[in-house]
């Protein structure tokens, strides 16, 4: 009987073992492939370059299939750039890089993030190229043999990493070298991108069975029945992607620096003390990741002195006009550099310049204003205050001021009745004489 029942569980488990392995397999073969996507809209800088890396991770975390990452970007800073591809080159799982939506661009830094991709990818009325290596700093100039490494140091990059990748090396060239530019048509003909898709399904329907090598070794993309899953930012990242452009993290110092002049100016505010504070600290976040100007940062600052130096010293206006002179060559001088994805924008920085002046000199007025304002209490604040008499006035006597009652003395007489006008308070008498 036992030998019955042992031969009976047996059995039971080696089907159930079959029966499971069946319906594993099964489910393996339902499960659609899973691609997360990830959009970056702006310049290229540390903390984007982050956030990348960082999805990049959380992909092969989730057993995704791949990252799609959504680009349309003016380019950005050289170390962020290198550390995105990188993060890309090395990725255990297939990185797509596609140019999107129509109108957009991957200028500078995203052209060698686009060629870096695993898949290529551009919308028709997209454009790639453009890619000169530019100066940061002290004028935004190099000298020739300085400009001669730079350059030289890109184009071996970046024909490195167009040969990895199997992409047109010459064109990678010609991009950096002469600042080329290719609209998605031209750049799928010269073999710099993989596909021109009108959208992410059109393109996961062109690269189904694409043979791609990434860090693991070969690997075919399976993208039928994909499905497409959207990542967003973090308020965390999003709040670093957004202080870290270039026309915010100039805002905030601004702001930072009218907010503590303010709480200086009136201790125990709090308020401006606090903004002020906050804000400073977050541009200088912003500055050290940007690469800037110092001789622009201290241009500012100077400003502000000469600003607060004005309530002090009597200068008829020529410090304020030299603070709002140095407040415009620092503002010009922070990011200078022939890079509009890295520097502040005319739009931002003219109105910015003068509403930083029109507040400097609201606050200066008003601080000379109350300087010069006449006393309100106290003795000199009776001075040339008028009162009427109640009594005869000569030696001794009495008036009627501010609904009070005070001796009162004159040189001359004055009757009983009259207006008259304090001259000089001694001690709890009065000095008068009479308005004619």
């Amino acid at each position: 009987m036992l030998k019955k029942h042992f031969i009976s569980v047996t059995v039971f488990m080696a089907v159930l073992a079959v029966l499971s392995t069946i319906s594993s397999r099964a489910g393996a073969q339902e499960r659609a492939p899973i691609y997360q996507a990830i959009t970056i809209k702006s310049a290229i800088t540390p903390p984007v370059a982050s956030y990348i890396l960082k999805s990049i991770n959380d992909a092969v975390k989730d057993g995704a299939d791949g990252l799609i990452i959504y680009l349309d970007t003016p380019g950005g800073l050289d170390l962020a750039m290198r550390d995105i591809v990188k993060g890309i080159l090395n990725a255990p799982l297939p990185v797509i890089v596609y140019v999107h939506p129509s109108g957009g661009r991957s200028a500078s830094a995203g052209m060698i993030i686009t060629i870096a991709a695993h898949v290529a990818a551009m919308a028709p009325g997209t454009n790639i190229g453009a890619a000169h290596p530019v100066a940061i700093g002290a004028g935004g100039k190099m000298d020739k043999t300085m400009a001669d490494k730079v350059v030289n140091d890109a184009v071996a990059y970046v024909r490195g990493i167009a040969k990895k990748m199997g992409r047109n090396q010459d064109w990678a060239e010609k991009a950096v070298r002469k600042s080329i530019s290719a609209p998605a048509e031209e750049a799928l003909r010269l073999k710099v991108i993989d596909y021109v898709a009108t959208d992410v399904n059109d393109l996961l329907r062109q690269m189904h069975q694409r043979e791609v090598t990434i860090h693991t070794g070969k690997k075919t993309l399976n993208t039928k029945g994909a499905v497409v899953t959207e990542k967003t930012m973090g308020f965390r990242d999003k709040v670093l992607t957004a202080i870290t452009d270039p026309n915010i993290a100039y805002i905030l110092l601004l702001i930072g620096l009218a907010g503590l002049y303010f709480e200086f100016s009136n201790p125990g505010a709090i308020v401006p003390g606090v903004v002020g504070g906050i804000s400073l600290l977050l541009a200088l976040f912003a500055l050290q990741a940007l690469a800037v100007n110092y001789v622009g940062i201290i241009l500012i600052l100077f400003a502000i002195v000469l600003f607060i130096a004005e309530i002090k010293v009597v200068s008829h206006g020529i410090l304020t006009i030299g603070g709002v002179i140095s407040l415009l060559l620092g503002s010009l001088m922070l990011f200078d550099t022939p890079d509009p994805s890295i520097k502040v924008s005319f739009e931002v920085l003219i109105p910015a310049v003068l509403i930083t002046t029109l507040f400097f000199v609201v606050m200066i007025a008003l601080g000379l204003k109350a300087q010069t304002r006449k006393n309100q209490t106290g003795k000199e604040a009776m001075i040339g205050a008028e009162g009427e008499t109640l009594t005869e006035i000569f030696s001794d006597g009495r008036i009627l001021f501010r609904g009070e009652y005070w001796r009162a003395y004159s040189d001359t007489l004055i009757e009983k009745g009259k207006k008259v006008r304090i001259v000089e308070v001694n001690r709890m008498k009065l000095k008068v004489e009479e308005v004619k």
